[in-house]
Order: C-alpha cells, then sequence, then structure tokens
C-alpha cells in the first residue's frame, strides 16, 4: 500500500512545492557561484506558476501511468482561492507538477525524483533558449 497515494493533491502539491524549491535552489547552486540575490533571481524563472506549467505538457510523456495519475489528480484539485500572478489554468498545471513531486518525494523515490528533476531542468533549459531565439 501506497500512503502517498492517498493523500490530497493539495497536500501532495503543499509538500512538492518545499521540495521544487529545493530542487531549484540546488541546481542553481551547483551551476556556478552567484550572489544569493542573483541566485533569488534566477529561481523565480523557474518556481512561478507561469513556469512551472510550461514545462508540464512536456513532462508529461516521461511520466508512468500512476504518475500521470498524480498529475491529473493535481490538475484537478480546487484550492480555495487562486493567486492573482497566474491564469486559472496555469495554477491547476503548477498545482499538478507540485503533486508530483510531492508524491514521489513522500515515498521516498529519491531515484525517480532526481530523474525528473533532471527532465525539468532540461526542459526548461530548451525553452529559455527558444525564448532567447526568439
Amino acid at each position: 500500500m501506497d500512503p502517498a497515494a492517498d493523500l490530497s493533491p493539495l497536500v501532495l502539491a503543499y509538500v512538492g512545492d518545499a521540495v521544487y524549491e529545493l530542487l531549484v535552489r540546488t541546481y542553481l547552486v551547483r551551476r556556478g557561484p552567484a550572489r544569493p540575490e542573483q541566485l533569488h533571481r534566477e529561481a523565480m524563472k523557474y518556481v512561478r506558476a507561469t513556469a512551472q506549467a510550461r514545462l508540464v505538457p512536456a513532462l508529461e510523456e516521461y511520466l508512468t501511468p500512476a504518475e500521470r495519475d498524480v498529475l491529473r489528480r493535481g490538475r484537478n484539485a480546487r484550492p480555495g482561492h487562486l493567486p492573482r500572478t497566474a491564469a486559472p489554468a496555469e495554477y491547476h498545471s503548477s498545482t499538478a507538477l507540485e503533486s508530483l513531486l510531492g508524491y514521489l518525494y513522500l515515498q521516498g523515490n529519491e531515484t525517480r525524483l532526481a530523474e525528473i528533476a533532471s527532465l525539468l531542468f532540461t526542459l526548461a533549459g530548451k525553452e529559455e533558449k527558444t525564448n532567447h531565439a526568439n
């Protein structure tokens, strides 16, 4: 039995938000030295709901059926309020991503979490290159 599967997608997203923040900070620090304010500005590019939401469609093809189910449950979750900084669809997609990360973390599946994180940073890097080319 998988206790993480029984948790609300919003609880999974609550944990996943912190997990993603730590993954992003670790990724940025490992890229090379920078001042904390630079790191913060760069981290915001990754953790904003709009940035997370853009990664979800490309990520889905790499997920197992169980992971896609967690993503779907997270996307369909209805929080008490929506932030003004993102469109509802973007917020729901970012919640889905955070639900997945929370699920993997609470499962103790560090290997898969690292694979997904690596994939997310690769996808974000490709998107950034595409945006700079336009």
